[in-house]
């Protein structure tokens, strides 16, 4: 199949393939979490690549960042995408543990760096059942 676009070597033709692939190929390796969960892309990005393509120039792409799906359960397209660090995408994932506290509600990992406290001893208060102050004391 040739592609008119000429962008098909690209890092941005990568990631849409690679989206594509996940969400609709069963034998991908991570149709499961995908895909097999229902999670598809937007007809519009679906059959069209140079769609992507400008929503993606358009809304902050960079070499250096990664597409995110903001409602980790909802599907890739305009409204649900965003560009982030690799850093914040590994906070957005079905097993992020997020904590409230003095009414802010965050990824426990952002309360470690915010109260320099290691993640692990957060976890592990965390999973003993502290959820008030004693939870971030030193």
């Amino acid at each position: 199949m040739a592609y008119e676009h000429g962008l098909s070597n690209t890092r941005l033709h990568s990631i849409w393939r690679k989206m594509k692939h996940r969400c609709s190929n069963p034998n991908s390796s991570r149709y499961s979490s995908y895909g097999g969960r229902g999670i598809s892309l937007s007809p519009e990005w679906e059959n069209d690549f140079m769609a992507f393509y400008t929503w993606a120039i358009q809304n902050g792409y960079e070499d250096h960042l990664t597409i995110e799906r903001i409602n980790v359960n909802g599907n890739y397209d305009r409204s649900n995408c965003s560009w982030i660090t690799m850093k914040d995408q590994g906070r957005n994932k079905q097993n992020t543990l997020y904590v409230e506290f003095n009414g802010y509600k965050k990824p426990l990992i952002e309360w470690a760096e915010d109260f320099n406290i290691p993640y692990k001893t957060l976890t592990t208060r965390y999973y003993r059942g502290w959820r008030d102050e004693r939870l971030f004391k030193r």
